[in-house]
């Protein structure tokens, strides 16, 4: 089968879960042990199971208690689209802002999601993509950060329409209907950046876009479109077709090409052992990008041993630095 994005949800490396606890063992009297009748040995009692994982928005304070430092609101964001029985189609957008700012307009990290795999099951659709890292990251220092779902994906109205074969049974790899389906997703990008600049609480001059796979990708055509709005562009790990999934080289580099009319600097971040693209490719991707006129930093970090490249973004501690620097340049730090 051809191998597209299956990054819908980053942190899709499983989370270590408590271990099933061992049963006291119950006192036995043992005779003749160690000479004496008497002698009971009882086994310690069990030790208590570790905690949960804390909540998105919320961290371990050292000592087992889960702190809050982002508040998470869920709201329907209006678009200009109607949905094929004539009602009008509202997305999903899923903000987090720190709990303690006194800021009433906030720099904003508009985070855009990936795929599904190779779109064949339906119920991927339906799963609403946040990052903990990312949200980590930028409320920590202050950002209010955006996750909006594109038409058809999480909770959002409207048909998931991203390139698909005619009977639907999973993604096309046919260059035309691949680049409809991207221009298809541009559109919810626009209607998402028109609603968040009318909010109150955003600081339309200090405003990011990001995503991970489809939605790097995403982010660096987008943000040639709308320069007037966004200070940088962060890509991680940005395609949109996989390798081998038939026109998968045009496709990604039409896509970044047009990314390169943005006169500022853009970041991307890949890493060693992507199971989708390959740095050598992504690379060509930079090159092509670079040979048009963009302007870009490319970052290339290492997982731990055995983990998929094509989920850095979960890596909160490899990639900060790099993002950290960039803002600074951008003078968002």
């Amino acid at each position: 089968m051809p191998q597209t994005d299956r990054s819908q949800m980053p942190p899709s490396e499983p989370r270590q879960r408590p271990g099933a606890l061992i049963p006291a063992l119950i006192t036995m009297l043992l005779l003749g042990a160690c000479g004496d009748e008497d002698t009971a040995i009882v086994a310690p009692p069990p030790a208590a199971p570790p905690p949960e994982a804390c909540a998105e928005g919320s961290r371990d304070d050292g000592m087992g208690a889960c702190i809050a430092f982002a508040e998470r609101t869920d709201v329907r964001a209006p678009t200009p689209f109607i949905d094929a029985g004539g009602r009008p189609v509202t997305l999903e957008v899923v903000l987090f802002r720190p709990v303690d700012s006194d800021e009433q307009r906030l720099p904003t990290a508009v985070i855009h999601h990936g795929s599904t795999g190779d779109g064949s099951d339906p119920a991927q659709f339906a799963l609403t993509f946040t990052s903990p890292a990312v949200t980590e990251y930028f409320v920590s220092r202050g950002w209010m950060v955006a996750y909006p779902q594109r038409r058809g994906r999480g909770q959002s109205d409207g048909l998931y329409d991203e390139g698909f074969l005619a009977d639907r049974s999973a993604y096309s790899c046919d260059a035309d209907t691949t680049l409809a389906g991207a221009e298809r997703a541009l559109e919810d990008l626009d209607a998402i950046v028109d609603w968040l600049r009318m909010r109150a609480d955003v600081d339309t001059t200090r405003l990011v876009v990001s995503g991970s796979s489809r939605g790097g990708i995403l982010a660096v055509a987008h943000v040639a479109r709308r320069p007037d709005l966004y200070l940088g562009a962060i890509n991680f790990v940005g395609g949109w077709l996989g390798e081998g999934c038939g026109d998968y080289r045009r496709v990604n580099e039409d896509l970044f090409v047009d990314g390169a009319a943005y006169p500022g600097e853009t970041l991307w971040i890949y890493a060693e052992r992507d199971s989708f693209y390959s740095l050598t490719h992504s690379r060509g991707n930079f090159d092509a990008f670079s040979a048009a006129g963009g302007l870009g930093t490319f970052a290339v970090l290492e997982r731990a041993p055995g983990l998929n490249g094509h989920f850095v973004i979960n890596d909160l501690d490899r990639w900060s630095p790099v993002v950290t620097d960039y803002l600074a340049r951008a003078g968002l730090d």
